[in-house]
């Protein structure tokens, strides 16, 4: 079904992987005709996907042959932030960049720092060749914590490692609690197992702040205020110990700390956890009654409940639940946040961490980008960053607090290089953007957060213009970095992408082969995981106390946490705000994309109709959301999906596509979560404002 090499004649159908950070990970057939890929589908014969791609990747093809595509290497000519740019060959850019980097390392090549994240998923473009670079270079090291630290901390601490059900499995499912997940729009091939699961007598139940398009095809949503998932969860544990909904033996023989964790859960009455939460007691009674009731009942846990200052404890309080009722012991029951941890890939070969030999360079977190762009130094913060590469992310417009990080990218004395398909936000800060190959032009290979099968992507098109791939670029760039340091002439930094590819999974029970032929392997996993305990901890057990927490000073238990920001807080900020991903983009990815922005309208904040009554706002008004951070102007939606008190600003319009030059992010601080240093996005106290 597809050949090795980009056809040049005829038609022909290549196999590919959705590049995004999504759950679904699908499995594409590029049609090519000619050489021009004409169209992009999900794959019929891969289970998970379907033949089914979600609105935005089935539009890939406008996305590579957009006409703004960057197909040239660019340098800087004006002011930064000008938009004043010169086309410039290769050689000369990559001569100019090796050799400035060269003279910081020379001086200190912690001044140095790669910013990337999930702008692709794949293990090549996203996660070798450019780690062996900066390994070697010796350059501070990157803290990725922007998307799912917190959460995949919290789920290390209590079952050892990222780790969960099949998805495939939530169709036998009797209960289905889709907590902090608004699948319809972010995980659509989980909805279509949770539709199976429905059409066969399953109960869904939504929980979530916002009222989504998921929660209006659920049976039930619990609208609660943002932060608040732990009291919920202690309070729906509360109930099953009353009530005696529990699996004692499950309990006796494969978790550890349950006599701790049920003094802290009977503290949390649904009286108490009502107030918290905001929510009719009622409604949490039934929650725990339906959950320590129904077997087997699952629970698809996202992201969205650990963007807040309790997050991880949030996480934590989840998933202990299904230990606590034996959920675990059906492969149709247990949790799944995600399923990355299954995944045997061969990072440290791929990355090599051990070119760093003895140097043990500084970590800067990601979600601090702009207090580490303003800092001038010292103080134990180390040097100055002097240069930052920037690649397969976009942080002026989805790093937190956002006017800081502009203004660190706009320093005149930061040498900024951006691999890039498109000129982003940031790429109009860069010194020089490096054009980059999309999914249908490069190798790449994928695992999976949401389901446990691995996929390979083939090029189906040549790149176009002077495109080029993450991998093919690093490699340029270290045979300009061997004209002044010889370890950049090593052979690891010849490898091509096609053989990372190979070595990604070699002698870890992926078949190759099965991939070029199918464009997918599933591995080779129980069907329910802790059936019989087993957990990778280091007890063995479902730990709902944690000695390595203990060892930290930490709390051992789940407990919940107040938000930072809150109305208590500060009474001038008296609305909760947070920022999920407009249904049509990907985080800040296909802003861009003229039928998707289209298909979006305009930015866009959602406010519950009696807060907006009392601000003299209307169905359409331009507003501004502001704090003492920044103000983002939009304009009001009364759509009936915000609660009272909380306010939903859609996210992540690039900044340039803003009404006053801004995004979402003006008013997000950099303040992290308890657990894994993550930002606290949905932690956030806003004022809103009509405008004439």
């Amino acid at each position: 079904m597809s050949s090795a090499t980009p056809p040049l004649q005829a038609t022909s159908q290549v196999l590919g992987a959705c590049p995004h950070d999504c759950p679904d990970t699908c499995s594409l057939v590029t049609t090519v005709e000619d050489g021009i890929a004409k169209r992009v589908q999900g794959n019929p014969d891969h289970p998970h996907t379907g033949g089914v791609l979600c609105a935005k990747v089935s539009k890939y093809t406008e996305r590579s042959y957009h006409p703004e595509r960057v197909l040239t290497p660019l340098r800087r000519v004006g002011p930064k932030g000008s938009g004043q740019f010169e086309p410039v060959g290769w050689d000369e850019a990559l001569a100019d960049i090796a050799a400035r980097l060269h003279a910081l390392a020379a001086r200190d090549p912690e001044t140095i720092l790669p910013y990337s994240y999930a702008g692709t998923m794949g293990l090549v473009q996203g996660e070798s060749m450019d780690r062996r670079f900066f390994h070697q270079l010796g350059a501070s090291l990157l803290d990725r914590t922007i998307c799912s630290s917190a959460g995949g901390e919290a789920l290390n601490l209590t079952y050892g490692g990222k780790l969960g059900m099949r998805v495939e499995h939530f169709t036998e499912s009797r209960l289905i609690l889709i907590w902090g997940s608004n699948s319809i729009g972010s995980s659509l091939h989980f909805w279509r197992y949770a539709l199976e699961a429905k059409r066969n007598g399953a109960r869904l139940v939504c929980i979530d702040p916002r009222k989504t398009e998921t929660a209006d095809k659920c049976h039930e949503h619990l609208q609660l205020l943002p932060g608040t998932d732990a009291a919920l969860a202690l309070a729906l544990m509360h109930e099953l110990i009353t009530h005696g909904w529990l699996d004692h033996d499950y309990i006796a023989r494969h978790t550890l700390g349950w006599e701790e964790l049920k003094a802290r859960a009977l503290q949390w009455p649904p009286e108490r956890a009502a107030q918290v939460c905001g929510l009719p007691v009622e409604q949490i009674r039934q929650l725990a009654r339906d959950y320590g009731t129904t077997t087997p009942a699952a629970i698809r846990l996202n992201y969205g409940v650990q963007r807040a200052r309790g997050g991880g404890n949030a996480v934590r309080a989840i998933a202990c639940l299904p230990a606590l009722v034996g959920a675990w012991r059906h492969r149709a029951g247990g949790l799944l946040l995600s399923a990355s941890g299954a995944l045997p890939a061969q990072r440290a070969r791929l990355q090599m961490p051990h070119l760093l030999g003895e140097r043990r360079p500084r970590t800067i977190n990601m979600s601090t980008i702009g207090d580490a762009l303003l800092h001038e130094g010292g103080n134990g913060f180390g040097p100055r960053v002097d240069a930052i590469v920037v690649y397969n992310s976009n942080p002026v417009a989805v790093a937190p607090e956002s006017a800081k990080v502009v203004a660190g990218f706009a320093r005149e004395n930061l040498f900024t290089v951006v691999l890039e398909q498109f000129m982003t936000d940031t790429a109009d800060l860069a010194d020089y953007v490096l054009p980059a190959t999309t999914q249908i032009e490069h190798w790449d290979i994928h695992g999976s957060y949401g389901h446990t099968d691995v996929l390979l992507n083939r090029p189906a098109i040549a790149p176009l213009g002077q495109a080029r791939s993450n991998g093919q670029i690093f490699r340029d760039l270290a045979a300009h970095m061997a004209r002044h340091d010889d370890a950049f002439a090593a052979a690891h930094f010849q490898t091509g992408d096609e053989q990372l590819c190979r070595e990604a999974f070699e002698g870890r029970g992926v078949d190759f082969n099965e991939l070029l032929d199918k464009g997918f392997a599933t591995l080779a996993l129980p069907e329910a995981p802790f059936a019989e305990g087993g957990f990778p901890t280091p007890s063995g057990r479902c730990e709902f106390t944690s000695a390595e927490l203990a060892r930290r000073g930490m709390d051992p238990l789940p407990d919940y946490l107040p938000n930072y920001e809150t109305a208590e807080t500060d009474a001038r900020y008296p609305l909760a705000m947070i920022s999920p991903p407009a249904r049509n983009f990907l985080n800040s990815s296909f802003v861009n994309v003229k039928s998707l922005r289209t298909m979006e309208g305009r930015p866009l904040v959602e406010l519950h109709p009696d807060d907006a009554a009392t601000r003299g706002v209307a169905e359409g008004d331009r507003v501004r959301v502001f704090n003492d951070r920044g103000s983002y102007e939009c304009h009001a939606t009364l759509n009936g999906r915000a609660r009272r008190g909380v306010v939903n600003g859609l996210g992540i319009w690039w900044r340039k596509h803003g009404d006053n030059g801004t995004n979402v992010n003006e008013l997000t601080h950099q303040r992290l979560t308890d657990l894994g240093r993550a930002p606290s996005f949905y932690d956030c106290a806003v004022q809103v404002q009509r405008l004439a």
